[in-house]
């Protein structure tokens, strides 16, 4: 894959839209259900030949302006999401660093594809499904995100499928991030850089 800095930034925006609708539902319990479905179906393009692949259906504007909101010099970061995301960059490293756990994963996520021919993504087998393989190969890996909010929104199981669903779709965009060349030290050295990338992108969505 063609490797830029907007490439990895369009990942890394992926990586974004995912924890924030994280957040808003442990906090609220809502997100909107066309943003969720297309976040979650990037789990299932496994052989992307570009990074526009994954994000083909997608729309990324929530994910680049959360990237401005917690990188930019603005006032608008949550240091829940900042938590998200760095839980979120260490679990990617330890799985990159267990071939045993990538086989797992293979083989499961190619059961939740067989799993989309009968549901929809957002439909409860599905969601299981996908909550399932966070909490069995990627959640085992490191330190547990710990996922704050509402009590209320916490306890259903609905809503617990969806943040363990959107935690692994998190997982894939920092995968897809880190082979893009994204690396945790620009999110201190090339934070201007992808903050204006960010803003150019947002402009032409």
């Amino acid at each position: 894959m063609r490797q830029s800095l907007s490439q990895s930034n369009m990942a890394f925006a992926g990586l974004c839209l995912a924890v924030h609708q994280v957040r808003e539902l442990s906090r609220h319990g809502r997100v909107d259900s066309d943003l969720l479905a297309s976040t979650l179906n990037t789990v299932l393009v496994t052989d992307p030949e570009r990074a526009e692949d994954v994000y083909q259906d997608c729309d990324l504007r929530l994910g680049y302006q959360t990237l401005v909101d917690q990188l930019g010099d603005g006032n608008k970061k949550d240091v829940d999401l900042t938590r998200y995301v760095v839980g979120i960059l260490a679990l990617e490293r330890k799985l990159a660093s267990k071939p045993a756990a990538l086989s797992m994963l293979a083989e499961r996520l190619s059961q939740v594809k067989r799993q989309r021919h009968h549901y929809e993504v957002t439909d409860e087998q599905v969601l299981s499904n996908m909550a399932s393989v966070y909490a069995d190969v990627i959640s085992p890996l490191g330190a547990r995100i710990q996922v704050v909010g509402s009590p209320a929104q916490l306890q259903q199981p609905m809503n617990q499928y969806r943040i363990r669903a959107l935690l692994l779709a998190a997982i894939r965009s920092a995968v897809l991030w880190r082979q893009l060349g994204g690396k945790r030290r620009q999110l201190v050295l090339s934070r201007r850089a992808m903050v204006k990338d960010a803003l150019q992108a947002l402009k032409h969505l």
